[in-house]
């Protein structure tokens, strides 16, 4: 019964992820000039390679937060100038909406969630979750990521450099996420004066949002919704990412991706909060039949933050990655991320 119900979860995987018929192919760059301007002639392997090493080292400068003195709010809209520059001028103004709670809890502190959608999530993403939020009194601050939306040129029809097979544009355009979801961090906090603050993050979401818990202590707790441990690996196996792959061809392996695309991937940032003695709790979510973050890369990264003692939580679904967003498995995904949060906010 078990392999039954895994082959017909699969098989409904397989044709909601053939539903977008716009996925482009997109051609292998190194994407060097990106995240580094010019490199002199050097060798892009050698090169990426010890950017990316030193980027991981130096996280907190990678991910370092400049001043922001332009958020302009009209009490829904929250929009801001992105304190990463990417060569396309439309993705450089960062988005956000505002969800008020319907009521407060009396005398107890103000509650914020900052939530993240998938990866070419529309407006209506993750607005049922908001106002879920919304209905226990927790506020909730929907950002658009980059390239998605507004955010992205008139030319592009889906999300397409926040994930492809530029090494360098990728890197680029995870940095200018997480760089963004701290400035919604920051904004929460600072102007509008949430106490506590939660980050919901979905996919891809989850990478970036996972990304910011690590580098923002202003974040008290956080849900992560389908995990996985290495960016590259995702890209690699995942069937939504199957033309991104295809865009490598020969031009990179698996090894050596993983090393380009190293901080930008959970897994090793795990021992960092362990370092740090970090104990916020956090609850992971992954899919059990989950195609686009295969469940060995899930368990992986669980393995990997149970082995730091971190203050975790861990939650399966009976349902894959595209499925968790149908009934009922979407009120069950639904109600671990609200519960959760409301434990810890």
């Amino acid at each position: 019964m078990v392999e039954l119900f895994a082959r017909l979860i699969h098989h409904r995987e397989r044709r909601l992820a053939q539903r977008d018929t716009n996925r482009r192919l997109l051609p292998f760059d190194w994407g060097t000039s990106l995240v580094a301007g010019e490199v002199n002639g050097a060798d892009p392997r050698s090169f990426l390679c010890a950017f990316a090493r030193e980027a991981f080292q130096q996280s907190e400068r990678f991910f370092a937060l400049a001043p922001i003195d332009d958020f302009r709010f009209d009490g829904e809209r929250l929009v801001w100038t992105s304190a990463i520059t990417t060569p396309e001028s439309e993705n450089n103004t960062a988005r956000a909406r505002f969800f008020a709670p319907q009521r407060r809890r009396p005398n107890g502190p103000k509650r914020a969630v900052l939530v993240l959608p998938q990866w070419n999530a529309d407006e209506g993403s993750h607005v049922e979750l908001c106002r879920l939020f919304n209905r226990f009194g927790i506020a909730a601050l929907q950002l658009t990521l980059p390239y998605h939306e507004e955010r992205r040129p008139r030319w592009m029809e889906r999300a397409d450099y926040l994930v492809s097979s530029n090494i360098g544009r990728t890197l680029l355009s995870m940095r200018q996420a997480v760089v963004d979801t701290r400035a919604a961090v920051r904004w929460l906090s600072e102007h509008a004066r949430f106490d506590r603050i939660g980050i919901v993050g979905s996919s891809v979401g989850s990478c970036t949002a996972f990304l910011a818990f690590v580098h923002d202590e202003r974040i008290n707790t956080g849900v992560f919704n389908h995990v996985s441990s290495y960016f590259a690996d995702v890209v690699w196996r995942g069937i939504s990412t199957a033309h991104v792959r295809a865009g490598f061809a020969d031009g990179v392996s698996l090894e050596e991706l993983r090393a380009y695309w190293l901080p930008i991937s959970p897994l090793p940032y795990a021992a960092r909060l362990a370092r740090k003695r970090d104990r916020r709790p956090f609850r992971f979510i992954a899919a059990r039949y989950d195609l686009t973050f295969p469940p060995d890369l899930s368990r992986q990264m669980i393995d990997e933050a149970r082995r730091h003692g971190l203050n975790l939580d861990v939650t399966w679904l009976p349902c894959g990655h595209y499925t968790s967003g149908e009934r009922p498995w979407k009120y069950l995904d639904g109600w671990k991320i609200v519960s959760f949060s409301l434990k810890h906010l």
